[in-house]
């Protein structure tokens, strides 16, 4: 009974002792390496990095609208039916090139009642005309008094009036028979074209025959919210609005399938106030079109380049959110944890962040494995090649994000 009573105070005492082991190894192995793959021979090491710090030039992209340099809608000043269609629909025309020709008789017959009404004018003025030449000489004479000549002198001019009037009937009407003849008002691109042969035109169309295009010169327009456009403005050198516009260098243009407009462009407006409804602010770039290659109605991004003096870059997979703000893991000198709140820029370039606030020249952070630490572990750094890690930042690319450069 003895010996069986002595065997089980053994089990339980190597029960006891083995217990002990495990939990002392499994605390020392917390304080030194932490959740990560190091365990209890030590701190387990993780991927770190000093944060680029240094001048660059990083690219700011917005969404964009197109519109031509001139949107003409073409519509009649008078009423007709449409006789004849000079043009097809998306064909580039010329200034001055015929494009519709309206069909009304009444215009028509107007000329020929003005030029009537001028003949008619004009031989009234020439019988008035010899009347007074034949009563002026016996004024003269006094042969009779010079009230009638003054009463033939009267009627003369009453009777140029007449014509002057007349004339000016006939330009009128020849003016209107000119409007059922419709030339494009500048060179440009035809747009579709609603009516048919045969059909009632009249001034007050709802629709336009059609619309000239002007796209020899491009009108790129985009908008900053107040957040985007306080940092826009904090970033680009110059005093007023009017010297960081003329100071910037030219602006690039993504076309729809991502590719890269040819040619480069110039902001050259902003608008002089936020808009209440919508709390942006819009701005204008030019850019020139001459192959045409370019429609309005078409939508772009642009890309407008900023240079920073001193800007602090991290790598985005090293950052964190927690309760909607981001953070990252900086190291304090003996290699302990710290979480570490930053504000970063709206406009991320590539896979680097741009830091606002938070950071500063010579921090060093994990950049990988963040999701298994806490703060205050001792980790085992294992330094990144920063040349690598911050490629984006010296070799800009063209049809991405990945548009940050040294300087």
């Amino acid at each position: 009974m003895k010996n069986k009573t002595s065997h089980k105070q053994n089990i339980a005492f190597v029960l006891l002792f083995t217990t002990a082991l495990l939990f002392t190894a499994c605390h020392s192995g917390e304080k030194k390496g932490g959740p990560g793959p190091g365990g209890p021979t030590g701190p387990a090491p993780y991927k770190t990095a000093i944060v680029y710090s240094g001048p660059a030039t990083m690219y700011y992209s917005y969404p964009a609208t197109i519109q031509g340099e001139q949107d003409i809608d073409i519509r009649p000043k008078v009423d007709g039916f449409i006789e004849k269609i000079f043009v097809e629909e998306g064909a580039v025309v010329h200034k001055g090139q015929p494009l519709f020709q309206l069909r009304n008789p009444q215009y028509d017959a107007a000329v020929r009642s003005a030029i009537a009404s001028v003949k008619i004018a004009e031989a009234d003025v020439n019988t008035a005309e010899m009347n007074v030449e034949k009563v002026r000489p016996l004024v003269d004479k006094k042969i009779i008094s010079d009230y009638e000549l003054k009463s033939d002198e009267f009627t003369l001019q009453s009777k140029k009036a007449s014509l002057a009037s007349a004339q000016a009937d006939l330009v009128n009407a020849k003016v209107n028979v000119g409007y059922t003849y419709l030339t494009s008002p500048a060179d440009g691109v035809i747009s579709t074209i609603p009516y048919k042969v045969g059909s009632l035109i009249t001034s007050t169309s709802t629709n336009p025959l059609t619309t000239v295009y002007n796209t020899k010169n491009i009108y790129v327009y985009f908008s900053l919210n107040e957040k985007q456009l306080l940092e826009f403005l904090r970033n680009t050198k110059g005093k007023t609005l009017k010297d960081k516009l003329a100071t910037m260098a030219d602006v690039s243009l993504l076309l729809a399938d991502g590719t890269e407009y040819a040619q480069k462009g110039r902001i050259v407006m902003a608008s002089g106030s936020i808009a209440t409804g919508t709390g942006s602010v819009s701005f204008r770039a030019n850019f020139p079109n001459p192959l045409g290659l370019i429609r309005s109605g078409s939508s772009a991004t642009i890309k407008i380049p900023v240079n920073i003096d001193s800007a602090i870059l991290i790598p985005q997979k090293a950052t964190y959110d927690m309760q909607g703000k981001k953070f990252v893991y900086t190291l304090s000198a003996k290699d302990s944890t710290v979480n570490t709140g930053v504000q970063l820029s709206d406009n991320p370039i590539g896979d680097l962040y741009v830091v606002q606030s938070g950071l500063k020249q010579g921090d060093k952070l994990v950049i990988e494995g963040i999701g298994s630490l806490k703060p205050g572990i001792t980790i085992k750094p294992i330094p990144t090649n920063a040349d690598s890690l911050y490629a984006a930042a010296k070799t800009p690319t063209t049809n991405s994000d990945k548009s940050l450069k040294h300087k």
